[in-house]
């Protein structure tokens, strides 16, 4: 039987569940995927441009669920050692991806995921270097991979070491990838863990703006100019400026509080939505030509950042 003849029904029914409470980050993609390579996706041409709008609509309702005030007050604290791990995961991802010879996109969006605060960061990168959705979809299964993976090992390591709580919550914000998995793994270890942990990575996750217009200012500037064709001007990542004006609206206006959070579970949803669509966008043509060199490059990064982080935290160079 040709199951693609389905698709056109299975596709829509699949996409309404990756809406649901039920579906992860990580299914979501796992979903989108398994469902074009088993009954095909008729609709891939014309998904890349609802999944750069679905990207940067969810960066911006996202910003309704932070604290400007709070996250600006615990980044100002770290804002030193924040700078020197952010820089030192850019340097080694870069030597890494020149070593490994791993597609420039890929591997910038691998390096951001990792230095900042994965998804989200990809997410935002993603539309202002015009990712293609296999190398979106590439860093996003590498951060999902590893991520479920620091939920087992890092409190585990934790326990191992003897870190105190508040040790724990400063290694798990520097050294996993996204904000949910940090709550998931400091969960485990105490309340004051939590609290350090989720504060300072979303202090962490403000430095998604200036890397990322850094980012589209370096790769406007660097492009390849010819003779046929006309350099291509920065594309203005205006989304990075919603996600600062809708934090702002809810921590300067109280009132707002309520909406904020139901903007912000609204944006997790359409971010599932959007991993779904990214995993419907492959075919296995498309995964085969990936090959293993970004997903080498990826658990390579975390592990310097990860053991790098973790000897400054345990010998208390850094609190």
């Amino acid at each position: 039987m040709n199951l693609k003849i389905f698709a056109p029904f299975v596709l829509p029914i699949a996409a309404l569940l990756a809406l649901t409470p039920w579906v992860s980050s990580g299914m979501g993609l796992l979903l989108g995927l398994m469902v074009t390579l088993i009954f095909g996706n008729p609709y891939i041409p014309k998904m890349k441009n609802l999944i750069h709008r679905l990207l940067a609509i969810s960066v911006v309702g996202l910003g309704a669920g932070m604290n400007l005030e709070m996250v600006a007050k615990v980044g100002a604290h770290g804002i030193l050692y924040t700078i020197f791990g952010i820089s030192v995961a850019f340097v080694v991802g870069n030597l890494l991806g020149r070593s490994l010879k791993t597609g420039k996109d890929t591997s910038l969006l691998i390096t951001v995921g990792t230095a900042i605060c994965g998804g989200s960061a990809i997410a935002a990168v993603a539309p202002i270097i015009r990712a293609k959705h296999h190398e979106v979809s590439v860093a996003l299964g590498i951060v999902f991979m590893l991520n479920a993976l620091a939920l087992f090992l890092f409190p585990w390591v934790g326990h191992a070491l003897d870190l105190d709580q508040n040790q724990f919550g400063l290694w798990s914000a520097l050294a996993i990838h996204d904000t949910s998995s940090v709550v998931g793994a400091t969960l485990q270890y105490g309340a004051q863990a939590v609290e350090v942990g989720t504060t300072i990575k979303l202090a962490r996750a403000l430095w998604i703006i200036p890397v990322a217009i850094l980012i589209g200012f370096i790769r406007a500037r660097n492009q390849i100019k010819s003779e046929s064709e006309p350099a291509t001007k920065m594309k203005i990542p205006w989304f990075i400026l919603g996600f600062i004006v809708a934090s702002g609206l809810v921590t300067w206006i109280p009132q707002l509080a309520p909406a904020g959070y139901q903007i912000e579970m609204i944006a997790k949803r359409l971010m599932v939505l959007t991993l779904f669509l990214i995993g419907a966008s492959l075919t296995l043509e498309t995964i085969k030509g990936v090959g293993m060199k970004p997903f080498v490059q990826g658990i390579l990064l975390w592990i310097v950042m990860a053991s790098g982080s973790l000897v400054v935290i345990y010998y208390r160079m850094i609190s």
